[in-house]
């Protein structure tokens, strides 16, 4: 077994693989996909890509694999593959008569799974994957088949990776034939090459290019799109996905879960938290419109600070028949866990959550007369409490 691992410029010794297959049932391991494969294993389909779904790395990667097969007329089938193993492709699925080369796109998945297909499929299996997550699967190296090649790289997401592997795999085949090299057209590659440094940014954790946060807002509506087999129009929309256009997408769509969260900054009142123990902030019900917890939460951090109270947003709703407290803060030297874990609750310092009961729920808010919960509400909860505290 070969393994490429990278990192700060060291190589390391070999490790293991996880593969799972299909993350939503009527997309992954679904009509249309095991006919796509029965249909490879009739033509005798060399290659197989599975990617990581639903994931932009690995949406793009197999958006290379599909450049380079086109490019040279090289029979592949390409399918998404994800996590949910009930309703992951099957290792029989995968091991026909004339495979030779299965790619793994940005996951590194389970030994098991991994030795299974290379015993019974007999064909080269060639991993890329960019997470820390991974090394912990590392096995012995002479416990691991030849027929298998990993490339880890903790620097570069598998995107990048991948990127470069095609790219110089079309270059070594289009010289052979005497062809200009070139995997990405030469209109589409300064587009392609910056969408690939900020999924980078954001695989990688660094967050540092400018708009990068809006960049990954813009880009999330398309996650379900990235499945090749419900989507046959994948490869087109991403070689014409832009970084800029996604960064204005983002900043419109803060811009707007903003002003929305602005308007219940109205009716904002003064949370005691633990009673006054832990000091106070603001807070606000926000009751049918959770999603917009941390929004608020942040920007009643500032109006909180601003009235010289803790700079801390308490954000309330209801979740499940459960009143939940969400707390937020801007300020780096606030910790906002230390109150819910006193509650039984957790996060980071400056983003936690825990559930709180009505009772003393009504004890922090107490003295906001206009933010008490409604009588019925409190019949309702109070009701359910009793039930609770009955069956224990």
């Amino acid at each position: 077994m070969k393994w490429w691992f990278r990192n700060g410029g060291r190589r390391s010794l070999p490790f293991s693989l996880c593969v799972w297959v299909a993350r939503r049932s009527r997309t992954m391991r679904s009509d249309a996909a095991l006919e796509a494969i029965a249909k490879a294993s009739e033509d005798r389909v060399p290659n197989i890509v599975l990617y990581n779904y639903p994931s932009f790395s690995g949406a793009y990667s197999a958006l290379f694999a599909h450049l380079f097969y086109t490019h040279h007329n090289l029979p592949s089938l390409i399918l998404p593959f994800s996590s949910v193993p009930l309703l992951a492709l099957r290792i029989e699925d995968l091991c026909f008569e004339g495979l030779e080369t299965c790619y793994l796109l940005d996951f590194i998945p389970p030994k098991e799974f991994l030795f299974d297909l290379s015993r019974k499929s007999k064909c080269k299996i060639i991993g890329f994957d960019h997470r820390k997550s991974v090394l912990g699967h590392i096995p012995p190296a002479n416990d691991c088949p030849e027929n298998i090649m990993i490339n880890v790289n903790l620097e570069k997401s598998s995107s990048s990776v991948v990127y470069e592997y095609f790219a110089g795999k079309c270059e070594d085949a289009n010289i052979s034939n005497g062809e200009a090299p070139c995997l990405v057209d030469s209109k589409d590659k300064g587009r392609v090459e910056l969408m690939l440094k900020y999924i980078e940014d954001g695989d990688l954790r660094r967050w540092s290019l400018p708009g990068i946060r809006a960049f990954n807002i813009g880009l999330s509506e398309w996650r379900s799109r990235f499945n090749c087999i419900s989507n046959p129009y994948m490869y087109k929309q991403l070689l014409k996905l832009s970084a800029e256009d996604l960064i204005t997408k983002g900043n419109s769509c803060v811009s707007s879960r903003q002003n929305a969260a602005s308007k219940l900054l109205e009716k904002a009142f003064r949370v005691r938290l633990g009673r006054g123990f832990y000091g106070e902030c603001l807070g606000v019900r926000a009751d049918g419109n959770s999603n917009l917890s941390d929004e608020i939460g942040k920007l009643l951090s500032v109006k909180s600070a601003a009235t010289g109270l803790r700079p801390i947003g308490a954000v309330i709703f209801m979740q499940r028949n459960n009143l939940k407290m969400c707390l937020r803060s801007t300020d780096s030297s606030t910790d906002t866990s230390e109150v819910a874990k006193a509650y039984g609750g957790g996060g980071s310092p400056s983003s936690s959550s825990f559930i709180i009961r009505l009772d003393e729920y009504n004890q922090w808010i107490s003295g906001n007369f206009i933010t008490m919960i409604s009588g019925f509400e409190y019949l309702i909860l109070t009701l359910m409490a009793m039930y609770t505290s009955f069956l224990s």
